[in-house]
């Protein structure tokens, strides 16, 4: 965990929590919208969904980039893209939890439920998005 964490020291934060918020944002208004109530919870896990996978997929999109530590560190999660991809769903799975408890009212236990299945589709995304760009781990090995 800790080289998915110093993979992530690097993340693209701000154009994460832009997207993340503007995802949110367009899901809430368009549940007003359109017919139907507008779920605040859906729009703000799916905004957290998104930040996530920005900021995963942006940390490691550039593996040349950043100090030495960050670098190897890169390497490595490019080359384990699913263990990579466990530490931002572990943060998503921190995030969706009181969403759940406080806008769903799903109690203690269906907000962890909810979690874990929220967080487990982040991390199955993360991976396969982070796939494509094991072959960059390689370039950038190869070339000084």
């Amino acid at each position: 965990m800790s080289l998915a964490g110093a993979a992530l020291r690097g993340a693209p934060w701000k154009p994460a929590a832009m997207a993340g918020a503007t995802v949110a944002g367009a899901s809430f208004v368009m549940g007003m919208l359109l017919p139907g109530p507008a779920d605040v919870s859906w729009a703000l896990s799916l905004g957290i969904t998104v930040f996530t996978l920005v900021a995963a997929i942006g940390a490691v999109a550039r593996p040349g980039v950043g100090d030495r530590v960050t670098r190897q560190a890169r390497q490595w999660s490019l080359k384990h893209p699913f263990r990579f991809a466990l530490y931002p769903a572990a943060g998503a799975a921190i995030l969706f939890y009181p969403i759940q408890l406080i806008f769903d009212n799903d109690g203690v236990f269906g907000a962890a439920f909810d979690s874990v299945w929220g967080a487990a589709l982040v991390w199955l995304m993360a991976g396969l998005l982070a796939l494509p760009l094991k072959n960059r781990a390689r370039r950038e090995r190869l070339t000084p």
